[in-house]
Order: C-alpha cells, then structure tokens, then sequence
C-alpha cells in the first residue's frame, strides 16, 4: 500500500545522533539512519528511554540541536513547517475555544483567504467524525473526541507529513480501538506520510506499513519490520496476533 511520489519525496535521517546536557554522557539517540517513503505510514515501537518521542520532535524541527541531517522533500528540516503536522498524547486544545476555533488556530498562518480556512476546517472536522460539534468547548468533549479535535488541527494545513507521539496513550480502551480505525480510515483517503510513536505493538502492527523497533541506551534502530498483512486489520486476528507476539519477544531477547 505504498504510494511512491517522487524520487525524492519522503522523509530521510542520516546519522543523527542526539545528546542532553553532557556531552560525555551516552546519546539519546546514536547514528539513526531511516528512509520513509511519501504515503508510507510507519510506527516506532521500544522501551521507555529509547529516544521515540525525542526522534519524532527532532522531525518536527522542534529541537535542531542533533548531530547528523534530516530531510523531508529534499529539503533539510530547520525548524517547524507548515508541510509537517503533529498530535500530541495530551490534545493540548485551548480551553477558551470552541472545537471549530480549535481546528482554525492552525490556520493562523496559512496563505488563505476567510472563506477557503472555514472550509477547509469544516472538511476535517467532518473527516473526524465531529460535524455538529463545532460549538462544542473541551471540557464538553470525552477524551476520544478531544484527539479527534487534535488530529483535524494536525491534518487542517493539508501537510505531507503526520508525526503522532502516543495520540491514544491516555484513553481508554475501546475509545483506543475505535481511534484506531478512524485513523486507518483517514490514511486511506488522505495517503498522506504517518509516523506513529506508539508503547503498544498491537496498535503498531494494525496500523503500520513498516515497524521500526528501537534498541534502549544508546538509541538506535534495532530492526524494521515490513507488515504485509491485507488491510483492513482487526485486534484479535491471528496474524496480527502472531506479528505482535513475535515483536514482543524481540523485546525480551533484547533484554536478556
């Protein structure tokens, strides 16, 4: 299901390394080399303290201070951009706005004019499933809904690329299983290039054209995993299962 646009589309680390604080102590990240294709949706799954989320901010261009290059379009990522969306673990919405202000917060910048912004917040806000609740504060939403806000306001910009830390960490378990078949759906129709940083391998392995496997202290890529399981996937299905259960081990080989 990988949808290959251009030679030099996608997203490109070369050796990136990442340290905090002391240069002497061992990176946080050590020498990671990955290529992403455009429409490609893959998840980084390891242990807490692998380096998953401060990978995925270095992407983002939220932290430049790393050794090594990373590219997205050909084009060395600097800092933030418009072309990359990201949703949090926490839906980080403004408790002051409304679900449909919420969405057009991301828009602020955005080369457009009043009417194309309001239509292009009401197409996602209808893409999650929240049409009629656009007048609907935070603190009126269930957690499932207030990251279905999350992901409009991560997609409203129409970026090339999605980064997702944890989006579903915090919710419960059916509002989990629910998401996650929303966000298949919505990778289906958008085709746009997802990274899901995610601690469950089940959710990896359901939603991901590729798993990246991290290795702990330092960081590094352990093995990437093709799943080449038909779509769409289900909980329970013995295959995923099966790919689940064989990642899970790798876990405790590492370890052992």
């Amino acid at each position: 299901m990988t949808t290959v646009i251009e030679q030099d589309s996608g997203l490109t680390l070369r050796h990136v390394s990442k340290r905090f604080n002391d240069d002497a102590a061992p990176p946080v990240l050590d020498r990671i080399d990955l290529s992403i294709t455009s429409g490609e949706f893959v998840s980084i799954v390891g242990a807490s303290g692998c380096g998953k989320s401060t990978l995925l901010r270095l992407v983002a261009g939220l932290d430049g201070n790393h050794e090594g290059e990373i590219e997205f379009d050909g084009k060395r990522i600097v800092t933030t951009d418009l072309s990359r969306g990201i949703v949090f673990q926490d839906h980080r919405l403004f408790p002051w706005l409304d679900v449909e202000q919420n969405v057009a917060v991301a828009l602020r910048n955005a080369p457009l004019s009043k009417a194309a912004k309001a239509r292009a917040v009401a197409e996602h806000i209808e893409l999650v499933g929240l049409t009629g609740y656009e007048r609907h504060y935070p603190h009126q939403l269930s957690g499932g809904m207030a990251q279905r806000v999350a992901i409009a306001r991560g997609l409203v910009n129409r970026p090339r690329l999605l980064l997702l830390d944890e989006p579903f960490g915090a919710l419960d378990a059916l509002t989990r299983s629910r998401l996650q078949v929303e966000l298949q759906r919505i990778w289906e129709r958008e085709r746009i290039t997802m990274v899901l940083v995610t601690h469950d391998v089940e959710e990896a392995v359901l939603l991901s054209d590729r798993i990246v496997v991290m290795q702990a202290r330092p960081g590094r890529i352990g093995e990437v995993i093709d799943v080449s399981l038909p779509r769409p996937r289900k909980v329970g299905h013995r295959e995923v299962a099966r790919l689940r259960d064989d990642i899970v081990d790798t876990f405790f080989t590492e370890a052992a």
